[in-house]
């Protein structure tokens, strides 16, 4: 036993020894040398190797200023071109068709009989019809004549009366029938490809051909439930087509869906693109760009300044400390809009205040002193890789438009026109933009078309409101 404890003893010592002996040797190989600190000078508090602590511990950092320049406040997304309106024209009768009087892909009118089918057998119960209508007008007539002499009962004219009504219902129905054999465009439009030919016999229901409005085509897209208080009528948004390349289209919105997508959580919008040109076609796939508006004096700051904590946001604000040295004060944001390498603050800072934008992680604490590191691209205030947007002059409001809209954005176009710099297609026919009919009333103020509380409703277009008397008092 006592050997073992020896042995025990002996083992403790040498490790404790070997420890200590390490600790030596690593200190006296990490600490510099009184003649390389006098070799150095000066100037080896700012070695990069020794920025991270600098001279007696202060951290350095990268700072920048906060800048005030334009934001424009949109959103992107995509959609697809639809008609303005489409069908697919149907008999509602079976029968042999006789005449075709359209071209595939040939205009057509409103009214315009495109499909007849065999109708000498329902033309043939018209003309029944109408002699058996004569026979009982006839009959009606002299009933009349015959009551008024008391010849004849008042049964009897009242039973040749309803036998009048009921010939007049068959003509009605025959009539009704024929005009059935035939298909008649519901609008003016271009028509399909048809898929029958003259001496076809169709069932009810089948496919003939389809119609097309494209004086006007609709764009549907989606946009995130966040901007369903941001998106309304008569707006304007920027339409790129992957088809057509180069090219900007206007669009105006012309609905906005009340109900949210319990699955994506985003709001259906759908705007409307002059197309008297006849350029685009149903289907196209579309890049939207919708303009909510922009921010003359927007507060802005590198993206990498922002320090998220939790659900709110951060930014080390650089001061001046009782001694003169520079501190950090931890500064909460709000954020608005955010671009690629910047973002908006709402509130939390003033235009020139230093921010650091590098470096945050080696603050500790609130008021904890600093070294300024001067990087030309921080103390500018850029972000790496992010160029500062160009210049936008203000251009005044328009009816449907934002409040403020850039010059030359979607939000601050003529109607119709296209953004300046924008290669566009052949001219437009003259006349109104088809999308504008029925919008003159839309105002640009948020809650346009709202009634106030109390205030009378306004009455129909072309419709005289009556006065109404005063009321008086009672006596």
């Amino acid at each position: 036993m006592a050997l073992k404890a020896i042995h025990t003893a002996v083992a403790v010592l040498g490790i404790a020894a070997l420890s200590g002996g390490a600790w030596w040797y690593q200190n006296r190989s990490t600490a510099p040398s009184s003649t390389e600190t006098a070799v150095a000078g000066p100037g080896a508090a700012n070695a990069p190797n020794r920025a991270a602590s600098g001279a007696g511990g202060t951290p350095a950092v990268e700072t920048g200023q906060v800048q005030v320049m334009k934001l424009i406040d949109d959103t992107q997304a995509v959609g697809s071109l639809r008609s303005r309106q489409s069908v697919v024209l149907r008999p509602e009768v079976s029968g042999r068709i006789t005449q075709l009087n359209f071209r595939d892909g040939a205009r057509v009118r409103k009214g315009q009989v495109l499909v007849q089918f065999d109708d000498q057998l329902p033309l043939a119960q018209v003309q029944q019809s109408q002699a058996e209508m004569s026979i009982a007008q006839a009959n009606h007539k002299r009933n009349q004549e015959l009551v008024a002499q008391n010849f004849i009962s008042q049964r009897s004219v009242d039973e040749s009366a309803a036998n009048l009504q009921v010939a007049q219902a068959k003509l009605a129905l025959s009539q009704a029938t024929a005009q059935r054999l035939k298909i008649i465009a519901p609008f003016d439009g271009i028509a399909g490809i048809r898929s029958v030919n003259v001496g076809d016999y169709l069932k009810d229901g089948a496919d003939v051909v389809n119609i097309e409005d494209m004086d006007a085509v609709f764009v549907d897209f989606r946009l995130p439930e966040r901007f369903q208080s941001k998106v309304r009528r008569g707006q304007q948004a920027s339409v790129e087509l992957d088809a057509l390349p180069g090219r900007k289209f206007v669009a105006f919105i012309q609905a906005v869906d009340p109900l949210i997508d319990a699955n994506g959580r985003s709001v259906g919008v759908r705007g409307c693109i002059d197309n008297r040109a006849a350029q685009l076609r149903p289907g196209m796939f579309a890049r939207v760009t919708t303009v909510f508006g922009q921010r003359d004096n927007a507060l802005v700051i590198p993206e990498e300044a922002i320090v998220p904590q939790g659900g709110r946001q951060f930014v080390l604000k650089v001061v001046d400390g009782p001694d003169g040295a520079k501190v950090s004060q931890r500064v909460e944001v709000k954020v608005g809009i955010r671009r690629p390498g910047r973002v908006e603050i709402t509130s939390g800072l003033n235009e020139g205040d230093r921010i650091i934008t590098a470096g945050q992680q080696r603050v500790q604490k609130d008021g904890t002193a600093v070294r300024i590191i001067q990087v030309a691209q921080a103390a500018a205030g850029a972000a790496p890789g992010a160029s500062a947007p160009a210049p936008v002059a203000s251009a005044p409001a328009t009816p449907g438009a934002p409040a403020s809209a850039p010059s030359g954005s979607p939000a601050s176009l003529p109607s119709g026109a296209a953004p300046a710099g924008v290669k566009t297609a052949a001219a437009k026919p003259a006349g109104p933009n088809p999308c504008l009919i029925g919008m003159a009333d839309i105002d640009a103020a948020p809650g346009a078309g709202r009634r106030k509380p109390g205030a009378p409703a306004e009455p129909p277009k072309g419709v005289t409101p009556r006065p109404t008397a005063p009321m008086r008092s009672p006596a």
